[in-house]
């Protein structure tokens, strides 16, 4: 075991992560990874950290990583204010010149450079490569009453190649993702990396799908953190106005995951070290989880 490895918990933490190891051995779980996590240094190093391991103990983890804050920083410094709609970042072309750049060149190369730095095969792609992300033009709608929204070069995914990434995985790599589709023309593409997480999960029917984010997970209009989840209170949230903005595509690709692999989605905290490890090896775990059904009643 790789000695940054072997430093990463307390013996009696990984004792307590050995079922867990045995039952989930050899599994996908996709981790959209972003917030505040891809921009604390420790917070980084601790993901990289908790990903190796876990390809090390023979889970198949698969990363989806944002960047916005990376990308309003370097809008900024050429004079544009970064914009959203419903949640979604507008992308004009200069924009998404910008999205190619960070998303596709500076951040998936750093944050492949400190898995492999811990001991991972990671392998940085966006969805261009090979074509395996295919997209087109999303519009939105304000309202029935309304013309649609065009919001740029934003697309939704048609199509996840889950061959491409089963090569991958099955040759003991670490994909890590850039949300960056391709459409019919070639045309590229900026796709919520949320929606693309989740996509993901589905194609290749991934045991789990956590989400990393900057809060402590769903959270009611109190604050007080919302834990298990059914689409009848997701819907319910958002009606009254709880759930909204860039919550909703990541509340809505969750629970799409959710029904469509049969499992339940995790959105815990990202800003909490070694939070995936939290999640996956322990009984209680942390954060919200998304379940694909309402609950049954018992007597």
């Amino acid at each position: 075991m790789p000695e940054q490895i072997s430093n990463l918990t307390k013996a009696e933490i990984l004792s307590e992560a050995l079922p867990y190891i045995r039952k989930f051995s050899n599994s996908t779980i996709v981790i959209k990874y972003g917030g505040n996590a891809m921009i604390d240094e420790t917070l980084k190093q601790s993901f990289a950290k908790d990903i190796a391991l876990l390809k090390l103990v023979g889970f198949n983890p698969v990363v989806v990583h944002g960047g916005g804050p990376q990308i309003n920083a370097l809008l900024e410094r050429v004079g544009k204010k970064g914009e959203f709609f419903q949640g979604l970042r507008i992308t004009d072309n200069e924009t998404m010149s910008i999205v190619e750049m960070v998303l596709g060149g500076s951040v998936n190369k750093e944050i492949v450079s400190l898995i492999n730095l811990f001991g991972g095969k990671a392998i940085g792609i966006t969805g261009i490569d090979g074509h395996f992300i295919k997209a087109k033009k999303i519009k939105l709608n304000i309202d029935q009453n309304s013309p649609q929204v065009d919001i740029g070069q934003v697309g939704e995914v048609t199509e996840i190649n889950a061959d491409f990434l089963s090569n991958l995985i099955s040759s003991n790599s670490i994909p890590v993702i850039a949300p960056i589709g391709v459409g019919m023309n070639g045309e590229a593409f900026n796709i919520n990396a949320d929606i693309v997480a989740g996509k993901i999960a589905s194609a290749l029917h991934a045991t789990k799908l956590i989400m990393m984010t900057n809060t402590p997970g769903v959270l009611d209009k109190n604050g007080n953190l919302l834990t298990d989840l059914t689409p009848n209170k997701i819907s319910t949230l958002i009606e009254d106005g709880t759930l909204y903005g860039g919550m909703l595509p990541k509340i809505n690709s969750a629970l799409e995951a959710a029904k469509e692999g049969n499992n339940a989605v995790h959105i815990i905290d990202g800003r909490v070290p070694h939070a995936l490890l939290l999640e996956l090896f322990t009984d209680e775990g942390i954060g919200s989880m998304i379940l694909p059904r309402e609950k049954e009643n018992t007597i």
